[in-house]
């Protein structure tokens, strides 16, 4: 829900978290700038790319802070910013990266959210053993978040007369792990759902919260803005190609990595090239 400057603003010059004037973008409702149209016809060179967003990477957590639901100052990391924007209907999620499966986000709150069944052992007065089942319930925790993907197109159009990149979706990934022996076992990922980064849904609740970059909170920019300006570090995990495949699955290690940057490179000279297009 939306605040208004009246309900916002406390006595004494002082609103509800702590600001002493009046902040916009937890009061206005920030609406993304409309996307430049892009005609078929203009474009003459197109590629997929599939890159990773790791949150461990010290240059990312403003991806990954604060870990609070709540968030700090009003402000949410950015998976909290989607998770609520999901249950609130604001957005459309999908299950596939091409946005052919949607998914009913009520059916996918319950899903994830449905409570864990544990048996626990008691031990009565006569320490005999009794044991009962509890059902625990699940929240969403964006600590378990550690990676994003995104899927994207760069293109380079006649009327733009330069190389552009468009985001086309976006999802977080969780961390999967199975208790053997009492300890917890990492076991792979999972992708939680997809979203469609060029809705004007999605763009809107981008543009409405800020994320929290430490150098200047006077001036903090939207999540849409993080996402434009580019401003996280990424590693290439796929590129469109024939056989569909990702560089995992033909190349592992320093060879992958090698790969990667070849398709970086791939791209940079592309743009460097662009003329004889």
């Amino acid at each position: 829900m939306l605040m208004t400057a009246s309900s916002l603003y406390a006595q004494g010059g002082q609103d509800v978290y702590g600001n002493y004037y009046t902040r916009k973008m937890l009061i206005e409702g920030q609406q993304a700038d409309e996307l430049q149209h892009v005609r078929e016809s203009d474009v003459v060179w197109e590629y997929r790319i599939w890159r990773t967003i790791d949150l461990r990477e010290k240059f990312n957590q403003l991806f990954y802070f604060p870990v609070e639901p709540e968030g700090s100052m009003g402000r949410k990391n950015l998976a909290y910013v989607l998770w609520d924007a999901v249950k609130n209907n604001e957005i459309t999620i999908y299950e596939d990266d091409e946005f052919k499966i949607p998914i009913e986000n009520d059916v996918f709150v319950e899903r994830y959210t449905r409570a864990d069944t544990i048996v626990l052992e008691i031990i009565d007065e006569n320490e005999e053993y009794e044991y009962e089942t509890i059902l625990v319930p699940k929240e969403f925790n964006s600590e378990e978040i550690y990676q994003y993907r995104l899927k994207e197109a760069w293109f380079i159009s006649k009327q733009i007369t330069e190389q552009e990149v468009r985001i086309l979706g976006m999802t977080m990934v969780k961390d999967l792990f199975k208790e053997r022996d009492g300890e917890r076992e990492y076991i792979g990922t999972v992708e939680l759902f997809w979203i469609p980064m060029l809705s004007r849904r999605v763009r809107n609740v981008l543009a409405r919260h800020e994320a929290y970059v430490e150098d200047n909170i006077a001036n903090l920019p939207s999540w849409l803005s993080i996402f434009k300006q580019r401003k996280f570090n990424s590693f290439i995990t796929r590129e469109s190609n024939r056989y569909n495949r990702t560089i995992g699955s033909y190349l592992t290690g320093i060879d992958a990595i090698i790969e990667a940057e070849d398709i970086e490179n791939k791209l940079l000279d592309m743009s460097i090239d662009m003329w004889d297009y």
